[in-house]
């Protein structure tokens, strides 16, 4: 399967898939700082130590070598040419930290998708496109022979959280776009799903 093909979706956006081709793009949204400290999305992929001795430029290496084997890491919005928004979704499997979550473990032995990450440009932001992403990687997922989807969101206490610790989208946002929630193991983290 050709990964450079357009996610279909009605928006006026456009969401791709990224791979070798589009790399400039990724890098470009996620900026010199790597997003939110230097992740470059890694944080769910690598044991926490290694992470932790690697962010930055190293977590930067890791991701730009997955791109590299044919790996692709999530999925990107473009406005126009510009590159706005991103959503890491992938097999659950490419997720190891997920398995060693006391809250967020398999709740059962069927195959899913995960949504673990977003980011978004600041002029981007409170204007629905998480939503949009979501939409996207469920698509994304059923290209690639996904049937179920899920998400770990946050569910803020007080009803707002700042955009640093809405990386993993907000509960209201799956819930727009048609997940439920399966279980909850921790008051502020459900563990939501979509059947596609």
């Amino acid at each position: 399967m050709t990964y450079s093909v357009k996610i279909k979706l009605k928006s006026k956006y456009r969401f791709y898939p990224v791979t070798k081709e589009n790399w400039k793009d990724f890098e470009s949204l996620f900026g010199e700082k790597g997003a939110c400290a230097g992740c470059w999305c890694m944080y769910w992929r690598m044991r926490r130590k290694d992470y932790d001795n690697l962010r930055g430029i190293g977590t930067k290496k890791k991701m730009k070598g997955l791109i590299n084997k044919g790996i692709v890491p999530g999925i990107l919005a473009y406005d126009d040419k510009q590159p706005i928004g991103w959503c890491s979704v992938a097999p659950r499997e490419d997720f190891p930290v997920l398995e060693n979550s006391r809250v967020l473990k398999r709740i059962d032995d069927k195959p899913v998708w995960s949504v673990v990450c977003f980011y978004i440009n600041k002029n981007y932001r409170k204007k629905g496109l998480s939503v949009e992403l979501l939409n996207a990687a469920k698509n994304f997922a059923k290209l690639n022979k996904g049937n179920i989807i899920e998400g770990y969101p946050v569910e803020p206490k007080s009803g707002k959280t700042a955009d640093a610790f809405a990386w993993t989208g907000l509960s209201s946002t799956f819930k727009k776009a048609g997940f439920k929630e399966i279980t909850r193991r921790s008051e502020t983290r459900p563990i939501m799903r979509f059947v596609l």
